[in-house]
């Protein structure tokens, strides 16, 4: 199936795994709409990228955890393509401090961006979807939907969350010929500007039975299947792609 006359908002999508999934939809198709917070180059890269395929591509800079800032974004991608059926909630932050030393500042930051985010687009978007009679919502969740991380633990409450969001919509929308799934990355390469995240990811390598890193274009394959007609009977599942490590 190809995603010709689809467009498809995918954030955090400047680098790495983001980056792979837009040009997987892009070279199935769709036109993309690259979402990043604080890098604009490498958005518009990615968005040349894409348009290198033959295909429409924006670039919508803001914080998707701000209900005011994914509706602006939201109104500029409807704008320029009219709809978007694809949604990928791939933006996340992953800081780490001990419980003790967090503040509400700090929790709340990081539930907003990996969690309400995934409500902020949904009701952006959704909308549409339900109107046309098809959409593909996806939720990049990790390996924190799976098991708590010390000194991360906001993100294993938000990837949680994430997931339980993913099960609901899934049966709530099932109906009107949209689907919603996850994705669990397991340790996948990348170029990670956190150092700390970088380190824990090739600490990680040594547990990976397969014996190496995952690479972006997996997940961005996966996603590719999941907006497909093959795709098309998958729904509310949360799928690990993580070279069988343990979790």
């Amino acid at each position: 199936m190809t995603l010709d006359g689809k467009t498809a908002f995918v954030s955090g999508s400047g680098h790495n795994i983001g980056r792979a999934i837009v040009l997987e939809f892009a070279g199935r198709g769709a036109n993309v709409v690259v979402n990043g917070l604080s890098d604009p180059d490498s958005a518009e890269k990615v968005a040349d990228e894409a348009r290198s395929l033959g295909v429409g591509a924006i670039v919508a800079m803001g914080n998707v955890g701000d209900s005011a800032a994914v509706k602006e974004m939201a109104g500029k991608a409807l704008a320029e393509f009219g709809a978007v059926d694809i949604v990928v909630n791939n933006a996340a932050i992953r800081p780490h401090k001990p419980f003790l030393e967090m503040d509400e500042e700090f929790w709340h930051n990081v539930i907003s961006v990996d969690m309400h985010s995934a409500f902020y687009t949904g009701q952006a978007f959704v909308p549409g979807m339900v109107e046309r009679g098809w959409g593909r919502v996806i939720n990049i969740t990790g390996m924190n939907a799976m098991h708590g991380y010390n000194g991360r633990c906001p993100v294993s409450a938000a990837k949680h969350g994430l997931w339980g969001i993913t099960k609901s919509m899934a049966k709530e929308f099932g109906s009107r010929g949209i689907t919603v799934n996850a994705i669990s990355p397991g340790p996948i390469e990348g170029d990670y500007r956190d150092e700390a995240m970088g380190a824990h990811i090739r600490e990680q390598e040594k547990l990976i039975p397969l014996g190496h890193l995952g690479k972006p274009t997996h997940i961005a394959g996966l996603c590719g299947f999941l907006v497909s007609e093959e795709g098309g009977f998958v729904s509310g599942q949360m799928i690990a792609c993580n070279g069988a490590t343990q979790t």
